[in-house]
Parts: C-alpha cells; structure tokens; sequence
C-alpha cells in the first residue's frame, strides 16, 4: 500500500468544500492499494456548449486525482505537492451521467510523481487518458 493511514475518504471529502472540486460535484469514492478513484456528473456544470462533456472538466478531474493520489503519498509536514505537467487525450464524448476516473502511480520519487488517469463512463468505455506529472517541494 502507497498511502498513509489517515488518507481516509472522509478526510479526502471534507478538504474539497469551497472549492473547484465540490463546484463540479467531484467525490472521491475508492482508496485501493495502488489506486485513487473519484466519480464527476455529467451536468450543467461539467458540459460543454454542446451538450458534451466539457474536455477541461476532464482535465480536473484527472489533475484532482493525481494531486490528492501524490497527497497521500508524501509526508505533509515536510513537503508539499503542485502540479507541473497534464495531458489528456480525449476518446469518446459523455452527454449525461456520471464519469469514474481511476488514478495509478506510473512513477513515485522523491521529487517528482507521474499518474496516469483512466476515465470511463458508466458503460466502462474510455472517455479520457491522462498523464499528470506533480512536483515534490519542501514546505518553507
């Protein structure tokens, strides 16, 4: 197991009031051995113009998994996370529902963190491939 003991859902959960990730409505659901795994609606708040899922409410989602993921990893009383890279590939589009975005580590060091982020829709298809690459920093 990578994370800490007290990375629990709840606490996870509480952190994100008052912020982007409550606005859009994203809940973390599953703490796995390896993996971090969150749900976001497909609403008014996440979609797009054009009735689609909005590609840059994906990339939240990928990027809040991947920060909270490196979160549980590292010892937050001497250092600190940011993100320093994301990319996402959009596959396929989601008009309504939920999407489920599943966090494993590709690479965990000491000063850098590379999380690839599977995004499906309820139908298990692939909706979004992303890669979010965080920096390890001393907390001042």
């Amino acid at each position: 197991m990578i994370f800490g003991s007290q990375f629990t859902l709840e606490n996870i959960n509480n952190l994100s009031a008052n912020t982007i990730v409550e606005h859009l409505g994203i809940e973390i659901t599953d703490i796995g051995s390896d993996t971090l795994t969150g749900k976001m609606p497909v609403d008014a708040r996440t979609k797009q113009p054009f009735g689609l899922l909005h590609g840059g409410a994906s990339v939240v989602l990928a990027e809040t998994l991947g920060s909270i993921a490196s979160n549980g990893v590292i010892n937050s009383d001497l250092n600190a996370v940011v993100g320093l890279e994301i990319n996402a590939n959009h596959i396929k589009s989601a008009k309504n529902g939920f999407v489920t975005g599943i966090a494993k580590p590709v690479h965990i060091g000491k000063r850098t963190h590379v999380w690839e982020i599977r995004i499906k829709n309820e139908n298990e298809d692939l909706i979004c491939i992303s890669r979010f690459t965080a920096a390890i920093i001393d907390k001042k």
